[in-house]
């Protein structure tokens, strides 16, 4: 259950209004798309609807895992659910997209996972896959909605199709400021899928929610969001993922902090350690300096609307040594394109790189106002 900051409505997700998509399951074998998040009130999705006897015969499990325990990056096993005996198939390492064998006898797949509105966060990516698997098998997908925690505004370089990959497979910028049913709608409409086959779905959308709703996510979407201030930082720090800068993983406040041990022109210092969600952490060991971005925003996490680049700039520039962009392929995977790297290494401003952004911008959202379920921030 999503929880909402004071004086606003609580918001009723998609799972929680099950009296809308019962009768879509009832009957049918179902495959369950689901992790940590996925939850009626206090109660797991797949709990939940075994206890109404609907037929689960699998889950999906995307990145970190059906109990979201595993490390980013690491891939997912195939098993059984300790709690309930249901098979788990991992759609994380080499099989991201169900197979025919693994869609055998099911009716319909229901997608229930908390995204953050991020073009590199990958659960979008699973979503994909799932949506053209099951277009190609013919079965139904419901898609339990849930709001994004950066569904009020969109910025970023929008993705160039010559650098698509598993960290962004659509031309949409790195924030795109929809649910990820109203991205499931879009992935359908502008016909994203393989062989442009369109996936027969159905959307739960949220009750009393709209993109300027203000809430705080009760249950991490994954191991290195952990807090409601991170989640907002993530757009602007994982870009540094591709660079020599730490984002803090391996401490207690990953994404909220960046660093790495040759910079010491700073009093902030932290020293990454291999610890649940990052087993093999950027500089481990080491003491990295740099900054603290806890606090950062004069009005809290709520002022966010934008990616910022200033601290990536500031990195670059006081790096000393060759090499900031240790993983520039990786950095240009998550930006898009090479265009950002290589408008820092040009000395372009903070400004004169989001300015560049702006037409491809203006076109994405004329596109994106025809998926739209909920009112929204303009």
């Amino acid at each position: 259950m999503l929880i909402c900051i004071t004086g606003y409505a609580q918001i009723k997700t998609g799972a929680e209004q099950t009296e809308k998509y019962l009768s879509e399951l009832q009957g049918k074998k179902v495959a369950i798309v689901a992790n940590q998040t996925s939850v009626i009130r206090q109660t797991h999705l797949v709990d939940s609807l075994l206890k109404l006897e609907i037929p689960i015969q699998k889950i999906f499990a995307p990145e970190h895992g059906f109990r979201g325990h595993a490390d980013a990056g690491e891939h997912v096993l195939n098993g059984l659910d300790k709690k309930t005996g249901v098979p788990i198939v991992s759609l994380y390492g080499k099989n991201k997209k169900p197979s025919k064998n693994q869609l055998k006898d099911i009716d319909v797949i229901v997608f229930d996972i908390q995204d953050v509105g991020v073009r590199f966060y990958t659960y979008i990516s699973t979503l994909h896959y799932i949506m053209e698997a099951a277009a190609e098998a013919k079965i139904r997908v419901v898609v339990l909605d849930r709001p994004n925690p950066n569904g009020h505004y969109v910025d970023g370089p929008v993705l160039d199709s010559a650098f698509t990959s598993f960290v962004g497979m659509h031309p949409v910028p790195i924030v795109h400021g929809m649910t990820i049913g109203e991205y499931a709608q879009m992935i359908n409409g502008e016909f994203w899928l393989k062989n442009k086959v369109v996936c027969n779905l159905k959307v739960i959308p949220c009750e009393k929610y709209t993109h300027n709703t203000p809430f705080s996510l009760p249950i991490y979407p994954s191991p290195n969001l952990r807090s409601d201030q991170a989640i907002k930082l993530y757009p602007s720090l994982a870009l540094f993922e591709g660079t020599i800068v730490s984002v803090g993983r391996g401490t207690s406040t990953p994404f909220e902090i960046i660093g790495y041990p040759s910079f010491q022109d700073s009093s902030f210092s932290f020293t990454p350690k291999s610890s649940f969600g990052a087993k093999y952490p950027k500089h481990q060991d080491k003491i990295c300096y740099g900054y603290s971005l806890s606090d950062f925003g004069e009005h809290g996490i709520d002022n966010h609307k934008g990616i910022y680049l200033h601290w990536l700039i500031g990195m670059y520039k006081l790096n000393t040594q060759d090499g900031f962009f240790s993983n520039a392929k990786f950095f240009d995977l998550l930006a898009g394109s090479d265009q950002l790297r290589e408008q820092i290494e040009d000395n372009y401003s903070e400004l004169q790189i989001k300015h560049s952004w702006q037409d491809d911008l203006n076109a994405f959202k004329q596109i994106r106002k025809k998926y739209l379920l909920y009112d929204d921030f303009e």
